[in-house]
């Protein structure tokens, strides 16, 4: 008779053991709630041999954002049509958010311009950049992972609301390690190369207004 409650007892005692070992690796499963990095875009400063200096305010409007890309968090995808995002680690601002005045940063520092400023703004712009960051993922998808930019510009005269040019601005660059740091280093070298086009875009569609 003590045997069988001797047994009774440490049946129920391996039940709750065993219990509390699932319940704690599914814990495991969860993201993890912990105190991740956080990051930021940042880019070289851009140089132009500016020959003619126009007489041209250049506006630079707030960049718009995708669906699934208007957040702070770090997108990645590890098939095709499914965004993912990272549980730990985020930027500081949305990536839109930041792009704002490192585009306006970008275009005063080519010299090309009279002025540049960021809407909205008190002074008369005869062009306006309009702008949307299309999609900026880390790529798992092969190896090395890889960052994945696109942007998307307009430049619009604004004294006669005509559309001048449009265009989208891709840039994909391999991750030195597959994580999020490696996606961030990634993306500003990414940054870097669209800037540098979109200048370029800028500068010759001014013209035409």
């Amino acid at each position: 008779m003590a045997n069988n409650k001797s047994n009774g007892v440490s049946w129920r005692w391996l039940r709750w053991l065993g219990l509390a070992l699932l319940l704690d690796g599914c814990t495991g499963l969860r993201p993890a709630v912990e105190n991740g990095n956080t990051y930021v875009l940042e880019a070289r400063p851009i140089v132009k041999n500016v020959r003619d200096r126009r007489n041209i305010v250049l506006e630079v409007s707030a960049p718009r954002a995708s669906p699934g890309f208007e957040t702070a968090q770090m997108v990645y995808v590890q098939r095709a049509y499914e965004l993912d995002y990272f549980a730990a680690n985020r930027w500081a601002d949305t990536p839109s958010r930041m792009l704002g005045p490192i585009l306006a940063q970008a275009l005063e520092q080519s010299g090309s311009f009279s002025a540049v400023v960021q809407a909205p703004s008190i002074v008369p712009a005869d062009v306006r950049v309009v702008s949307e960051l299309v999609r900026l993922q880390q790529n798992f998808e092969m190896h090395p992972s890889r960052i994945e930019f696109a942007l998307r510009v307009q430049a619009i005269d604004v004294r006669s609301k005509r559309l001048l040019a449009t265009r989208l601005f891709e840039a994909t660059e391999s991750a030195q390690s597959d994580d999020p740091y490696g996606g961030v280093t990634a993306a500003n070298v990414a940054l870097q190369r669209i800037l540098e086009q979109v200048v370029d875009f800028c500068i010759a569609e001014s013209v035409k207004s």
